[in-house]
């Protein structure tokens, strides 16, 4: 009998020894097929069959699910928490700058409250404005804080700017 080429020694049917009958050797299932002088693997060897999971395999992989699932969901929440305080913060900032070239180019600061919110579009925001002199001279020094709550602290971004106030009642920034 040819030996299979596809199958390692020890997996292969053993050779017709003499004396022994083909019925002699009890495989589960028919010989390989020889199709185009090719001798195909036995499927149903005991070598071939698919086994399922043991018990203990499962149980590791319960544990490590169990160990690594919190820690990497932790991270996600704080990597979640932190995009969002950024975004706050930008957020922030931006509406300070708005906040305080409205102020410059208005005037506000003569006429009006120098503290509000943005209300109705972003009412969890609220702003305020100080304006000093500024060591002596024709220029003040702008302050526009803008503030927020955030897991129950208060958060506050702030900008600052100096604003030329000269005799003749003008206005311009300085950065």
């Amino acid at each position: 009998m040819r030996r299979n080429h596809l199958l390692p020694a020890h997996l292969a049917p053993p050779a017709r020894i003499a004396g022994w009958h083909s019925h002699a050797v009890a495989w589960p299932c028919k010989p390989p097929s020889v199709e185009h002088g090719h001798a195909t693997a036995w499927p149903c060897h005991p070598a071939y069959r698919r086994r399922g999971f043991t018990l203990v395999e499962i149980l590791a992989t319960l544990a490590l699910v169990a160990i690594i699932l919190p820690v990497a969901m932790s991270g996600i929440s704080l990597a979640l928490g932190v995009a969002d305080q950024g975004r706050r913060q930008t957020e922030a900032a931006s509406l300070a700058q708005t906040k305080m070239a409205e102020i410059i180019a208005s005037q506000q600061w003569q006429t009006s409250s120098l503290a509000g919110d943005f209300a109705p579009d972003l009412p969890e925001y609220r702003w305020v404005a100080q304006f000093t002199d500024w060591q002596g001279t024709t220029l003040k020094q702008l302050d526009v804080q803008v503030l927020w709550s955030q897991g129950g602290t208060d958060r506050a971004v702030a900008l600052s700017t100096l604003v030329y106030t000269g005799s003749s009642g003008t206005t311009g920034t300085s950065q």
